[in-house]
């Protein structure tokens, strides 16, 4: 810690460390604060002296603990802990800067509780920054996201509502493994009963959720972000089979998880995988690949990227005269 805090800011530092990790001894606080053992125990005291119910024990699962309900005082932030959390807001959310926003005016709130001093320059940080909002990011319903997450939780099985985005829509009982937030976008990693299969939707396109009586267990082994990484690209309604020339090793730092799986071929390697907008998927994603390839299937990629080589066809016809 820093050695110039005052021993306001260290007591508070040391409730921290009780309501984080109740049972740590004397040494242990006293290496955290980085003061010596006697000291802490000072701190211990001006905590007892302020109302605050400390208890300790001793033997090998002793240690300081705050007494079972204990009420304590606000939450306080360090300024390094203030100005790290309103960075962390604006970066995922650039409208927190407007106090009409929902997750600006919680901010608001949140700056308006610190102390004076760190209170100020978090209030500066939040009025002067400027953040660009990332047009691939999709943030869904609080509330929508809540009862997923519930569900997760619960392990109850849930019946959605969902639209994909070329606005098919559908319902289906899923078992809610996981919610995963990925680049600006939020994930239910689940197993679909209608399609018998894992599926990945994004939680911005999901309508409804209805929570029901049944019960799940998720795979032992559960890696949610590995297995949504895996399979973002499976499951939608129009198939993607894209043949490249080039080494596997060569294409695959082109090939983002939502467009398939990069497999090896005798002369080069082979894109499998599906999609739910092939129009996307041409301009934005086989467009940017700086190797040849061939579409093999499905028609309406195909048609995709017909319309695409058109385009740019006809950026190079010869000028008038």
């Amino acid at each position: 810690m820093p050695s110039d805090l005052s021993p306001t800011a260290r007591a508070l530092r040391a409730l921290e460390i009780l309501q984080t990790r109740p049972g740590t001894t004397a040494d242990q606080l006293a290496e955290r604060l980085g003061v010596t053992e006697r000291a802490a125990r000072r701190y211990i005291g001006i905590l007892r002296e302020a109302g605050i119910q400390v208890e300790s024990n001793r033997g090998p699962h002793g240690g300081y603990r705050l007494r079972r309900g204990t009420r304590l005082p606000p939450i306080v932030f360090t300024q390094a802990e203030a100005l790290g959390l309103v960075m962390a807001v604006l970066d995922g959310q650039p409208a927190a800067t407007d106090a009409d926003d929902t997750v600006g005016a919680a901010l608001g709130k949140v700056i308006q509780a610190l102390p004076e001093n760190v209170g100020r320059q978090a209030a500066a940080l939040r009025e002067n920054a400027k953040a660009a909002p990332d047009r691939h990011s999709a943030r869904p319903d609080p509330a929508t996201t809540s009862a997923l997450v519930a569900a997760v939780a619960a392990r109850r099985r849930v019946l959605i509502a969902y639209r994909s985005e070329s606005g098919n829509a559908w319902k289906s009982e899923v078992d809610p493994w996981a919610v995963v937030v990925r680049h600006g976008r939020w994930y239910l990693l689940c197993h679909s009963h209608r399609a018998n299969a894992i599926r990945t939707y994004r939680i911005d396109r999901v309508g409804t959720v209805v929570q029901t009586a049944h019960e799940f267990e998720p795979p032992d082994d559960l890696d949610p972000v590995a297995a949504l990484e895996e399979n973002l690209g499976t499951g939608w309604e129009f198939p993607v089979h894209v043949v490249f020339d080039a080494p596997l090793t060569e294409v695959a730092p082109w090939i983002r998880p939502p467009m398939g799986r990069l497999r090896p071929s005798e002369n080069g390697c082979v894109l499998v995988g599906s999609t739910s907008n092939p129009a996307m998927y041409a301009q934005e994603w086989l467009a940017t690949v700086p190797f040849a390839f061939r579409v093999q299937g499905g028609d309406e990629l195909r048609a995709a990227v017909a319309v695409v080589a058109t385009r740019f066809a006809a950026a190079l016809a010869p000028q008038d005269g």
